[in-house]
């Protein structure tokens, strides 16, 4: 019996030991996890409230929402930091909750287990410990602002502002665990001989998707702070952070992603380095001030569209380092890779530039570029609609190496001398542009009657494709694609009827047999894939793989 004890005693102490570590790491992630909010000066703005004009159409002192007959809701909002926070919040409460309904039920599809959700929330926690540390104090007060009108049904995820303030590095996160394939945005300027009025134009598509309910309800923002620039953005509810907009000196934005190491670690989201640019710089110079001094954890390229420069450079920044990109030239173009000499060369962006579709859009879009002639906003628009290939091929609908993937949240036109800007309503790219005139809007100083303010004579069309039965079949494979997503049974063979020039269909239809155990004809739909244009070096390894698979397995059916 001594021998007994003597044998378990070491093996109690380890299990014990092991418990208490387990422990104390549990209490350290829900301790980290907390983000505690700032205490604004004046908190008397949390008693304002709302007032309805008409349906739908909400004021709040000289703040006002309302959503367009264009299908875009409208936002504008002035006051100090935490005002604004407030008052967006409560204008477009119902958004803000809406939004958080769609992320969460997108996560919960992602990940169905209850336990792994749970681990997420610390480990989100963990990995954003210094994120409020690394948000300027300024725009802590605004999320904390607009955390006051968030849902309270998802306390066990956080506080409202703790949520609210870890959504802003929602896309960061995502760009830096999965290198993010799926935003592969396209943007692009022209000016000078290369604009037909000589005034610079600048497009880009936001090609980001997080499924189609997150991009339902747009919100073209105007913000009127009590300190900086004038300036609007495309935005969703509870997102103060930009990733396309332009200020009232006729200063553009957008951003494009690069891939990027996997860090230890948050830090400033690029989404904020991009409000802070817009709401403070006037120019080039400016812009890259800005950027210099904030630490992202993620590599990012941001366009910057500038009136007073009379011209447009990128500054590509990685964690690590920064470098600006100005093509000395009268047009710039922008995709997925770095192009200064500084960062061109770097080991991350040769894998991005060899694996991924970045410089094949690029090519596409040089080549649109040099066959349109002098540019127009109307040709602007044309090019970022465009579905083709490298000379016109037909590469099948989505394709990520196409410039127009038909996914994008929201694509968008800058004429930034004449603060012009025109904002794409859905589906994608495909409904019509929107145009907004900022020396207009910032000049109502406040809206009492719901009416239109878009700028009716400007509207660009909606793509005829539309119209077509190519678009027919297209909704018909995004519904086989949801259908499999769901487990659902489906014909393979109207599966690829649906979208025949796309590889991705033959993929789909290939795994679903696969799974079914047809592996001949499953064969047969991956060796077509591996002859069409596929978009990523992962799809074709994923490809050759399956067909090892099926070679394998073939022998085996009957």
């Amino acid at each position: 019996m001594p021998r007994l004890r003597r044998f378990w005693k070491p093996i109690l102490y380890f299990f014990c030991s092991l418990l208490g570590l387990i422990l104390l790491l549990f209490i350290y992630l829900v301790v980290v996890s907390r983000a505690n909010p700032p205490k604004p000066a004046d908190m008397s703005s949390t008693l304002w409230k709302r007032s309805e004009v008409s349906p739908g159409f909400y004021t709040l002192h000289n703040s006002w929402f309302r959503k367009s007959s264009s299908g875009l809701y409208e936002l504008y909002v002035e006051g100090t930091p935490f005002e604004r926070g407030v008052t967006n919040g409560k204008l477009s409460m119902e958004l803000v909750q809406r939004q958080e309904d769609h992320f969460s039920a997108q996560i919960n599809k992602m990940i169905p287990n209850p336990f792994y959700l749970h681990f997420l929330k610390y480990f989100v926690g963990w990995f954003n410990r210094d994120l409020d540390k690394s948000v300027q104090p300024e725009y802590r007060e605004e999320i904390f602002g607009i955390s006051q009108s968030a849902s309270d049904k998802y306390g066990y995820i956080g506080s409202n502002y703790q949520r609210i303030l870890n959504y802003h590095a929602a896309h960061d996160i995502g760009h830096a665990l999965q290198s993010m394939a799926l935003v592969g945005c396209t943007s692009f300027g022209t000016w000078g001989e290369r604009s037909q009025d000589s005034t610079m134009i600048i497009g880009r598509n936001f090609d980001f998707y997080v499924g189609d309910r997150f991009a339902e309800d747009k919100i073209v923002a105007f913000f009127n702070p009590s300190s900086g620039y004038k300036f609007m953005s495309v935005t969703w509810g509870g997102f103060i952070g930009v990733v396309s907009g332009m200020n009232e000196k006729g200063l553009t934005v957008t951003i494009n992603a690069d891939k990027t190491k996997i860090p230890y670690g948050s830090a400033t989201p690029v989404s904020l380095v991009v409000r802070e640019i817009l709401q403070y710089a006037q120019n080039i110079r400016e812009a890259i001030q800005i950027a210099s001094k904030r630490k992202m954890f993620v590599s990012e390229s941001f366009l910057i569209g500038s009136a007073l420069d009379k011209k447009a450079v990128v500054i590509e920044k990685t964690p690590d380092s920064l470098d600006v990109y100005d093509p000395q030239k009268d047009f710039i173009v922008c995709t997925n890779h770095f192009q200064s000499r500084g960062l061109a060369g770097s080991k991350p962006n040769m894998e991005q530039m060899a694996q991924s579709a970045s410089p094949y859009r690029y090519r596409r879009l040089m080549e649109l570029l040099d066959s349109n002639g002098k540019n127009t906003v109307a040709k602007t628009v044309g090019i970022l609609r465009d579905r083709r290939g490298l000379h016109n091929t037909d590469i099948g609908m989505g394709n990520e190496k196409a410039i127009n993937q038909l996914i994008a949240h929201h694509s968008i036109v800058f004429e930034p001398e004449k603060l012009l800007v025109w904002v794409s309503t859905s589906p994608w790219q495909l409904g019509r542009y929107v145009a907004y005139d900022l020396h207009k809007v910032f000049a109502l100083a406040g809206m009492k009657t719901d009416h239109e303010i878009n700028e009716a004579g400007l509207t660009i069309a909606e793509d005829s494709f539309l119209l077509s039965a190519d678009y027919r079949h297209f909704q018909q494979y995004r519904e086989f694609k949801r259908r499999l997503a769901d487990g659902e049974e489906i014909n393979p063979d109207s599966l690829v009827a649906s979208n025949p020039s796309f590889y991705h269909t033959y993929v789909l239809a290939g795994d679903y047999l696969y799974l079914k155990g047809q592996f001949s004809r499953a064969l047969g739909c991956y060796r077509q894939a591996l002859s069409m244009e596929i978009a990523t070096t992962g799809e074709r390894d994923h490809i050759s793989q399956q067909i090892k698979k099926c070679l394998k397995n073939q022998p085996s059916q009957k």
